[in-house]
């Protein structure tokens, strides 16, 4: 022990990382396969910041966002990148169980209606008489109903198709629907592919706009990895904060570490997601207050009131069962900037 303290020491002295007696593995899990927006993760990775913590961590990738929270709570996995939302759906049926978010990344939602604008809806009204198709248990499939009572639609007037997530731009290119419940971060680069202009030709009904005010991914642990091993879950929170500081202001860096995680993936494309995920997803104006990795506690009270309604769920938790603040760096080190170079 007494030469472990030595290194250590000698390595401080020396400015380079702390010698641990001992790695922490750590098992992470992201949202979906690699993508520009897994960004903070793949760079705490490639440039060691989870080694200077003393972690071990393997990342693999994921199954969906909600996924992450039901990998997590079948104990494959200590960490993840996943949905606050799916959280607060487990955290009401079990109690106790459902992991815990430390870091919020995605403080704005990625839920939004999209429409080509030769269906001529403009409003929300004119969803009525329509068409709208979605994959059965999304987020925005599921809150729709909600969507329709706060804006005042006529659900019954709104005809529905379930579809998988891979037919929602072509059904809706071709006209066999007149919009898709989506995720921004996914359909607009789907349409892109598809040799369509997201931007000039559709309408995009962001969930956040009306009324629905909610948030989205972030970094969360086991509860038995915040039980047994606080240590590792601050290192994680740290880590990652450090990574998320780099990440935007050098997306050329960023791209560097996913391409090093996954060289099969499209930088140009990954680049522009990454882009995407910076300017619409992690940049609420609360950021400037509280700063990145943190959220307002009466705005999840209220999102976990909608996401009650949306689900059906039989007990609202409490903000404090869902998100867990006591390991977030000084907000001076959370100072978050968006530098799109």
């Amino acid at each position: 022990m007494k030469n472990v303290l030595v290194g250590a020491t000698l390595a401080l002295m020396a400015g380079a990382a702390p010698v641990f007696a001992e790695m922490t593995d750590i098992r992470f899990t992201l949202g979906w396969k690699t993508q520009g927006s897994d960004a903070p993760f793949l760079l705490a990775l490639d440039k060691g910041y989870f080694e200077d913590e003393g972690l071990n961590v393997s990342i693999d990738q994921g199954e969906g966002s909600a996924a992450t929270v039901t990998r997590i709570m079948g104990g494959a996995y200590d960490a993840g990148f996943g949905d606050i939302n799916a959280i607060i759906q487990n955290a009401a049926a079990r109690p106790g169980e459902a992991p815990v978010m430390v870091y919020q990344l995605w403080n704005r939602p990625p839920f939004a209606i999209v429409t080509p604008k030769t269906a001529g809806i403009e409003n929300p009204e004119d969803f009525e008489g329509k068409t709208l198709g979605g994959a059965q248990g999304t987020p925005t499939t599921r809150l729709f109903p909600v969507f329709a009572e706060i804006n005042g639609i006529d659900l019954d007037k709104v005809a529905q198709e379930n579809m998988a997530p891979n037919l929602q731009e072509p059904m809706m290119i071709r006209g066999d629907i007149d919009g898709a419940f989506v995720f921004t971060s996914t359909s607009w680069f789907n349409l892109i592919a598809n040799r369509q202009d997201p931007a000039n030709d559709y309408n995009w009904f962001n969930f956040e706009d009306y009324g629905m005010d909610l948030y989205s991914n972030g970094m969360m642990v086991s509860r038995e990895l915040l039980a047994e091993n606080p240590e590792a879950v601050a290192g994680l929170v740290r880590a990652v904060n450090k990574a998320t500081m780099e990440v935007s202001a050098k997306q050329d860096t960023s791209v560097e570490a996913i391409m090093a995680y996954d060289n099969l993936v499209d930088a140009d494309l990954e680049r522009a997601r990454l882009e995407f995920a910076l300017t619409n997803l992690m940049n609420a104006p609360e950021v400037t207050d509280i700063g990145m990795g943190d959220l307002v506690d009466e705005r999840l009270t209220r999102s976990i009131e909608i996401v009650a309604k949306g689900y059906d769920l039989e007990r609202l938790p409490e903000a404090s069962e869902i998100f867990d603040r006591s390991f977030l760096p000084p907000v001076d080190e959370r100072r978050f900037e968006t530098t799109i170079n």
